[in-house]
């Protein structure tokens, strides 16, 4: 876990989440349209805590873990900022494969947005699904990111000059094989998985969750690049374009090339 922990003690994540805002747009508007206020929520892999802070807004009861320390300090600060804390239950250091000190069937709903992409081998990431089972309520929901292989894929031929090893036809192959990339030009993004499409709704739901909906959190506008969305803001048209990129984004046909995808699912 080390070398995750430096990359995201130097790495801004909030302000990737400003810089790239249809990723959490999208999964904004499909968390909030299934959690409640009061809930109680667990924000595992939380990061510097920008979905957490949007669960407190609402008026849910917020738990906030993240690998890295100095995110979970970043999100605590952030909190008092806000005028927030008092809706938070507490901020702790945790792996998601071991969620120690937080009871079992505490919470009505339960975010893993990063953690199951980090893990690359198998039995980790059962262990991270598992731990999740066993923290959130009977019924209680899900809400799992996922990357996608296809997506990864087109990205190393578009950009093979970014995404090295898979800069070689050979490494792109042994990628589609293995689902593991591992950069490896020094302070990129750390070690991940990605799944294929087809894999999601298997594993989770083989691991206890009944599946609600699968989304495609960048929808179709991760191929769209500023210049063309700015052509629909000159328009005036930028909100209705908002809003057509979350009706497309649980079209099962543009999941493969969303880079991200947020599982939905239900605590059987």
């Amino acid at each position: 876990m080390e070398n995750i922990i430096s990359y995201y003690s130097q790495f801004d994540e909030w302000g990737r989440l400003d810089r790239e805002p249809l990723e959490f747009y999208i999964n904004w508007h499909y968390i909030k349209k299934y959690v409640s206020p009061h809930d109680q929520v667990l924000d595992n892999g939380a990061g510097p805590g920008k979905y957490s802070m949007e669960l407190a807004k609402l008026g849910c009861n917020v738990t906030l873990s993240d690998l890295t320390p100095r995110l979970v300090n970043m999100a605590e600060e952030k909190a008092h900022e806000l005028g927030l804390h008092e809706q938070f239950n507490g901020f702790h250091v945790l792996n998601a494969i071991d969620l120690e000190g937080i009871a079992s069937e505490k919470f009505d709903a339960a975010l893993m947005l990063g953690p199951l992409y980090h893990l690359q081998r198998e039995e980790e990431r059962i262990k991270a699904v598992n731990e999740l089972f066993r923290v959130t309520k009977k019924g209680g929901l899900v809400f799992v990111a996922f990357q996608s292989r296809m997506r990864m894929t087109l990205t190393s031929l578009q950009y093979p000059q970014y995404w090295k090893p898979n800069d070689t036809l050979d490494s792109i192959h042994e990628f589609r094989s293995t689902g593991i990339f591992n950069h490896t030009d020094k302070g990129r993004f750390t070690g991940a998985y990605y799944f294929n499409i087809n894999e999601i709704k298997p594993f989770m739901e083989k691991h206890g969750f009944e599946t609600i909906d699968v989304v495609a959190s960048s929808s179709i506008g991760g191929l769209l690049s500023s210049d063309q969305i700015k052509v629909w803001e000159d328009k005036g048209e930028l909100q209705m374009l908002m809003s057509l990129l979350v009706e497309l984004a649980n079209d099962p046909s543009v999941l493969g090339i969303s880079s991200h995808l947020l599982y939905i699912g239900r605590r059987k």
